[in-house]
């Protein structure tokens, strides 16, 4: 079984995200990498992202992708969003997706964010938990992309089936094949 190599990050949602990403950055000495209004990131180390803010009055401009099942505004307008989970591979987030389905613990969002292949659940008390992996072989790449142009036109990503995608690997497709996106 694969466990996870690192706690990842934190989303938090709030309707004030200037003042809290000015005081997370002065804090953690960190800086943002990316800022799209609904969403944006920041870094304190060599991490693409460790803090994100989500604003869930961005979406009343209809921001495209931010609405569906996964629910950026969570039930509330502030607090934490979810807790991100890093798994070493493309095959340890898929397997460990298989076992759990086999005990009838599925996501309810999966999505390749570009930097990420995230799958996001949620737990017993609703908080929502995301397993991910790098998309990257290190974070330098993974920090250019998200101040790229392909990101930028799409900061959430898209989504994909966890059951096709793990066939696919199973199949013998590469994973850097299976996550890149243009």
């Amino acid at each position: 079984m694969a466990s996870p190599i690192r706690i990842s990050h934190i989303v938090l949602q709030t309707n004030n995200p200037k003042a809290l990403q000015d005081w997370y950055c002065t804090v953690l000495e960190g800086e943002m990498v990316h800022d799209a209004g609904l969403i944006s990131f920041m870094s304190y180390d060599d991490e693409h992202h460790r803090v994100a803010f989500i604003n869930p009055g961005a979406l009343d401009k209809r921001t495209p992708g931010a609405e569906g099942p996964h629910d950026l505004r969570a039930g509330r307008e502030s607090g934490l969003h979810h807790i991100a989970f890093t798994l070493a591979s493309l095959r340890d987030l898929l397997e460990t997706y298989a076992r759990l389905k086999a005990k009838g613990i599925v996501p309810f969002w999966c999505i390749n964010h570009g930097v990420t292949t995230s799958m996001y659940f949620r737990d017993p008390d609703n908080n929502q938990v995301e397993l991910q992996t790098d998309n990257f072989t290190n974070r330098q790449d993974c920090k250019a992309f998200m101040k790229s142009e392909t990101f930028a036109k799409n900061p959430i990503g898209i989504e994909y089936d966890p059951d096709d995608l793990l066939a696919r690997l199973r199949g013998g497709a590469k994973a850097e094949e299976l996550v890149r996106v243009s």
